[in-house]
């Protein structure tokens, strides 16, 4: 009876290991694409609405208190014969095209900013934030006609 019922046990854990091996492993989940890190509105929020604004008219809290009043960032558009430059508004954040205001104590280039460890210093997630951020205020365009 001994020796049946260890031959059933061996029987037994050959029939679960064939029957596992039958068995296509479980299919993992597939990577997700990478999402930025954080969104325009809230990089703006974070960086920007002290100067310039919640709602970007340059009515931030210390905007007062600034050699430059911050400008009405809504109506960039509108001072551009209706058209958004996104391209010049990334260069002016990043520091590429610096404004009077900009670049100095008034207003950091952010470029250099976003470019810290919490980044790992990458080149492409410093462009993501500003793209953020660019994108953001062309969204604000809309809301100011």
């Amino acid at each position: 009876m001994r020796h049946s019922r260890k031959a059933l046990l061996v029987t037994f854990a050959a029939l679960a290991a064939a029957a596992s091996a039958d068995q296509a492993p479980p299919k993992l989940p597939e990577p997700q694409p990478a999402k930025p890190s954080v969104s325009g509105p809230y990089t703006y929020k974070t960086y920007c609405a002290s100067c310039h604004g919640l709602d970007a008219k340059g009515d931030g809290p210390l905007a007062e208190s600034l050699r430059f009043r911050p400008a009405d960032l809504t109506l960039i558009a509108k001072r551009n014969g209706g058209e958004f430059p996104a391209d010049r508004v990334q260069r002016i954040v990043d520091g590429r095209s610096p404004l009077k205001g900009h670049g100095g104590p008034e207003m950091p280039v952010w470029g250099d900013a976003f470019r810290n460890a919490e980044t790992g210093y990458d080149d492409a997630q410093v462009r993501e934030k500003i793209r953020g951020v660019v994108d953001y205020l062309k969204a604000l365009q809309a809301s100011a006609k």
